[in-house]
C-alpha cells in the first residue's frame, strides 16, 4: 500500500504545472501606464481641465458674455477678489471666459481627429488589406493632400468655406484624413501577411470576418496612438484658425479668438494677454504628453 501511494506521490509531482493564465495584452498595457508617473500626471491635468470646463457653470463666477467699460482690463488678482484672472478688453471676467472659452478648444481639437480617424482609419484599412488598384486609387488621392503643408491646407479650405465653427471642423478633419490614412494603411499592410492571417483565409474564412476579427485588433492600437498625437496639432490649428478670424466668431470664448482679442493688451496688460495661449499650450503639452506615454506602454517591445 505505501508503495503504491509513494509511486501516486511521485507521479503527481512529475506532472507539469498548469500554465499560468496570461494577463492579456490590454492588461500588460494597464500595469506598464500605471508605472509611468509622467504620464499618470499630465493625465492628470488633463481629466482636471476636462472637468473644469465641463462644470463650468457651477465654477464660472460671472455670465461669460457680460460686459462692462468701467471694469475692462482689470489687473490679476484684482483687489475686491471678484475677478481673479482679471478683465478683458470689454471687461468680462477672464475666468470665466477661460472655462467657457476651454469647451469649444477641446470640441474643436477632438472632433476633427475622431471623425479623421473613423473615415481615414477605414480607408486606411481597406487599402492596406485589399491592395491592388483599391490602394493605389486611395493613396495616390492621399499623396495629393501631401503636397500642401498642414498649416497653409486648413487655411485656404476656411478660407475658401467662410468663418464659422462647422466651417472650422471641416478644414481640420481634411487636413487629418489623409495622416491617419498612411498609418492605418501601413500598419494593414504589414499585418495583412501575417501567419495568423493566411492561416484564417486557408481555413476558408472570408475577407470581413478576417477583417473583423484578426486584422482590426492589431491595427486599431497603432491609428489610436497616433489619433491622439493629433489632438494637441488640432487644438493648434482651430485656434490659429480662429486668431485669423476664420475660427470662432465673436462674442464666442475661445482660446484662440481670446488672444486675437486680448492682443492690443499686450504693452499694459502682458499677463491677461497671455492666458489663453498658456492654456493652449499646457492642454497641447498634456496631449503630446499622453500620447507618448500610450505610445511607449503599447509597444510590446517597451
Amino acid at each position: 500500500m505505501s508503495t503504491t501511494t509513494d509511486v501516486a506521490a511521485s507521479l503527481a509531482a512529475a506532472q507539469p504545472a498548469p500554465p499560468a493564465r496570461s494577463r492579456g495584452y490590454w492588461a500588460g498595457v494597464g500595469r506598464r501606464l500605471s508605472r509611468d508617473p509622467v504620464t499618470l500626471i499630465f493625465g492628470a491635468i488633463l481629466l482636471l481641465m476636462a472637468l473644469a470646463i465641463l462644470f463650468a457653470p457651477l465654477l464660472a463666477p460671472h455670465d461669460p458674455y457680460q460686459t462692462s467699460m468701467i471694469r475692462r482690463l482689470r489687473p490679476v488678482w484684482f483687489q475686491d477678489g471678484r475677478y481673479p484672472l482679471g478683465t478683458d478688453e470689454l471687461g468680462r471676467d477672464l475666468l470665466t471666459r477661460l472655462l467657457y472659452g476651454g469647451r469649444l478648444s477641446w470640441f474643436l481639437g477632438i472632433t476633427p481627429v475622431l471623425i479623421a480617424f473613423v473615415i481615414g482609419g477605414s480607408l486606411g484599412v481597406l487599402a492596406g488589406f485589399a491592395g491592388g488598384w483599391v490602394n493605389m486609387a486611395i493613396m495616390r488621392t492621399t499623396d495629393v493632400f501631401y503636397a500642401f503643408p498642414s498649416v497653409l491646407l486648413a487655411v485656404a479650405i476656411s478660407g475658401a468655406l467662410g468663418p464659422g465653427i462647422s466651417n472650422a471642423m471641416l478644414s481640420l478633419t481634411l487636413v487629418f484624413i489623409p495622416q491617419i490614412i498612411r498609418v492605418a494603411e501601413s500598419t494593414t499592410t504589414s499585418v495583412r501577411n501575417l501567419d495568423y492571417v493566411e492561416s484564417a483565409r486557408a481555413s476558408g474564412a472570408g475577407p470581413a470576418t478576417i477583417v473583423r476579427a484578426h486584422v482590426l485588433p492589431n491595427v486599431l492600437g497603432p491609428i489610436f496612438v497616433y489619433a491622439t498625437s493629433l489632438i494637441s496639432v488640432s487644438m493648434i490649428l482651430a485656434s490659429g484658425l480662429s486668431f485669423l478670424g476664420l475660427g470662432t466668431r465673436p462674442p464666442e470664448p475661445e482660446w484662440g479668438l481670446m488672444l486675437n482679442t486680448l492682443r492690443t493688451a499686450i504693452y499694459t496688460q502682458p499677463v491677461i494677454a497671455m492666458l489663453p495661449g498658456l492654456c493652449i499650450f499646457l492642454t497641447s503639452l498634456c496631449f503630446n504628453m499622453v500620447s507618448d506615454g500610450l505610445r511607449s506602454a503599447m509597444d510590446v517591445r517597451g
